[in-house]
C-alpha cells in the first residue's frame, strides 16, 4: 500500500483499524491458481475472514462455513448455496433441518460423527431431499471420525438412499511448512481411499484436503513458496487413487491482503526498557499461535524514517493486562508519539480471534481498499460496552 493512499486513509479515519486491500487479495488468488495444479478446485474457509467473501465470490469454487452465523453471512451476501460446504464439529439439529428443507440446496455437508450422519440422513429423508456429504477423516483429535466409523457408514450406505456420499474430507492443522508431513498425510489418504475401494467397492469421487499452507508472518518465516507449491503438486500427482481434488484454504488466501493500523499514544522507559503504548492491542491483533510478541512481524512505520537513532522498543497495547504485548525489542528509528505502526499480513483471523470483549473497548473499523484507489468502511467502530452491560433487574 502506497504511503499516499495510507496518508489519505489516516486523515479520514481514526485508529485503530484494519485495511483489506482487494487488489492484493485478487492477485493472491491468481498466484495460487497459477502455482497449483489446474485440476485442483479451491474452497475458501469463511472463518479466516468474512469481510472479503463477496469480493472473491466469482474467483473461488466453494465456501466452507462452520457455524450458523457464518451461514447467515453467506446468505446475506447472496453467495449461491450450491457453492457452500456446511462443516463444523457441531451441527445444530434445528438449523440443519431448516437448511435441508429449503428450496436452495446446499452444495455439500461434512460429516463429523455417526450421530451427525444419522441426523442429516433422517432430515433428508423427511424432506424428500438428496444431499451430498463428505465424510471427515480424523487426524487424531476431536474432529472427524476414525477409519472404522467411515467404513461403517459406507458399508451401510444402501440404507440411507437420501445421502450421496461423495468422498472424504481431511484437515490436520495449519502453518505446515514441512513437505515431509504433507507427504505422510497424502500417503495415508491415498492408502485409505484405496482400501475403501478394495474392501467395500466404494470409489470416492472427491477428496477435500485442508492443506494448512503456511503464511510468512515474521521476518524469520521467509521461504520459497513457488518451489513449495511445486513440490506439493508433485506429491498430489503421486497419488495412485484418482479423484477430484479440492483444497480448503483460509489464511493462505486472506492473510496477505490485510493491514492493521494503530497509533503510538504514549512512550516511557521503565527499568531501562523502552515501551511504546498504542491505541490497539492483542484484542485486535492475533498472529498464529500467540507467539507474536516473541518474534518480529512484518510491519512498517508511518511517517517513514531514516535508519538513524534506531532503538529497541517493546510495543504494548491499550489493555490493562501484562499480556498485551505486540512485539518485544523491535528496532525502530526515532519512534515518536503520534507515529503509526502498520502490521502486515493481518487479513486472516486477526479481526475475529482476539479477546474482543475484554475491557469493553470498541471493535475497530474495517476498511476495504479497492483496485481503483477508492476505499470504504465495511464496518464502523462497534461499542462492546453494550454487550457487556447487564439488563436492569425488574421486580
Amino acid at each position: 500500500m502506497e504511503n499516499k493512499v495510507l496518508a489519505q486513509i489516516i486523515q479520514t479515519y481514526e485508529t485503530p483499524f484494519y485495511i483489506f486491500d482487494m487488489s492484493v487479495l485478487k492477485r493472491r488468488i491468481a498466484y495460487l491458481r497459477k502455482h497449483l495444479d489446474s485440476h485442483m478446485a479451491i474452497c475458501y474457509a469463511v472463518k479466516a475472514n468474512t469481510f472479503i467473501i463477496k469480493d472473491i465470490a466469482d474467483r473461488i469454487d466453494r465456501f466452507e462455513v462452520c457455524s450458523p452465523g457464518e451461514l447467515n453471512i453467506c446468505q446475506a451476501l447472496d453467495i449461491p448455496m450450491e457453492k457452500v460446504v456446511v462443516s463444523g464439529v457441531y451441527k445444530t439439529p434445528d438449523v440443519m433441518d431448516n437448511l435441508i428443507a429449503k428450496k436452495d440446496t446446499v452444495g455439500w455437508y461434512t460429516v463429523e460423527s455417526l450421530t451427525q450422519f444419522n441426523l442429516l440422513s433422517e432430515s433428508a429423508k423427511a424432506h424428500h431431499k438428496k444431499i451430498r456429504v463428505l465424510l471427515r477423516l480424523t487426524s487424531g483429535n476431536q474432529f472427524g471420525m476414525d477409519e472404522k466409523d467411515i467404513e461403517e457408514i459406507i458399508a451401510d450406505a444402501a440404507h440411507h438412499p437420501h445421502v450421496d456420499i461423495r468422498g472424504i474430507q481431511y484437515f490436520s492443522g495449519t502453518q505446515k511448512q514441512s513437505l515431509k508431513k504433507l507427504k505422510r498425510e497424502i500417503d495415508h489418504l491415498n492408502e485409505f481411499l484405496t482400501a475403501l475401494e478394495e474392501k467395500l467397492g466404494y470409489h470416492a469421487e472427491e477428496l477435500e484436503f485442508g492443506t494448512g499452507f503456511p503464511v510468512a508472518y515474521f521476518a524469520s518465516d521467509e521461504f520459497d513458496e513457488a518451489a513449495f507449491l511445486n513440490d506439493f503438486n508433485e506429491l498430489m500427482q503421486s497419488m495412485t487413487f484418482k479423484a477430484k481434488i479440492t483444497l480448503e484454504l483460509g489464511r493462505s488466501i486472506a492473510a496477505s491482503c490485510g493491514n492493521y493500523v494503530t497509533r503510538v499514544v504514549d512512550s516511557k522507559i521503565n527499568k531501562k526498557q523502552r515501551y511504546a503504548l498504542v491505541d490497539g492491542g492483542i484484542h485486535h491483533l492475533v498472529y498464529y499461535g500467540q507467539s507474536m510478541a516473541m518474534k518480529h512481524p512484518k510491519y512498517h512505520l508511518y511517517p517513514e524514517r531514516t535508519e538513524d537513532n534506531v532503538q529497541a522498543w517493546n510495543i504494548c497495547g491499550s489493555l490493562c493486562t501484562v499480556n498485551d504485548i505486540l512485539v518485544k525489542q523491535l528496532p525502530i528509528a526515532d519512534l515518536k508519539i503520534g507515529d503509526y505502526l502498520i502490521f502486515e499480513n493481518t487479513g486472516a483471523y486477526c479481526m475475529t480471534e482476539g479477546i474482543s470483549l475484554f475491557l469493553s473497548r470498541e471493535l475497530p473499523r474495517i476498511i476495504a481498499l479497492y483496485e481503483d484507489g477508492t476505499c470504504c468502511s465495511m464496518r464502523e467502530n462497534i461499542r462492546t460496552d453494550l454487550l457487556n452491560t447487564p439488563k436492569e433487574r425488574r421486580n
